[in-house]
């Protein structure tokens, strides 16, 4: 199962822009393939798949300038949610500047995917702008 959505460029006449994409929206987008599927899902790992998706849709609207491309494939018993944006930046988790354990304050995002997801690649774009992919298992 194989879903992508996309956001128009702004130089599209209004009558041909879908809106901009949004987290519930990407959520949404998850929930649905998985079900489509049928698989034997726990709850807690469906809820892993959905934070992934929001960390990623949510950084691509505050940091990488927009979403530019939505795609979620259920593989197996695994989901794939790939998110594009504007941004050429690789995202990092940044330590507090005491060096402790602790993350900065913000930062929590992109340390949540990695520790979520099996599998994630982050890949620039030909015309600009990047693309990240995050494979979360479900069972």
């Amino acid at each position: 199962m194989h879903e992508k959505y996309r956001t128009e460029s702004s130089a599209a006449p209004p009558e041909f822009r879908r809106p901009a994409l949004r987290p519930a929206d990407a959520r949404r987008a998850v929930r649905g393939a998985v079900a489509r599927q049928e698989l034997p899902c726990t709850a807690g790992a469906l809820d892993d798949a959905l934070l992934v998706t929001s960390e990623l849709t949510t950084n691509a609207i505050l940091h990488g300038g927009g979403i530019t491309g939505f795609d979620v494939d259920v593989e197996g018993c695994a989901v794939r949610v790939s998110v594009s944006d504007r941004s050429d930046e690789i995202p990092v988790a940044e330590r507090a500047a005491d060096e402790s354990d602790r993350w900065r304050p913000g930062g929590r995002g992109w340390p949540i995917v990695c520790r979520l997801a099996r599998d994630v690649e982050v890949a620039g774009l030909p015309c600009g702008g990047k693309r990240i992919t995050a494979v979360v298992p479900l069972a």
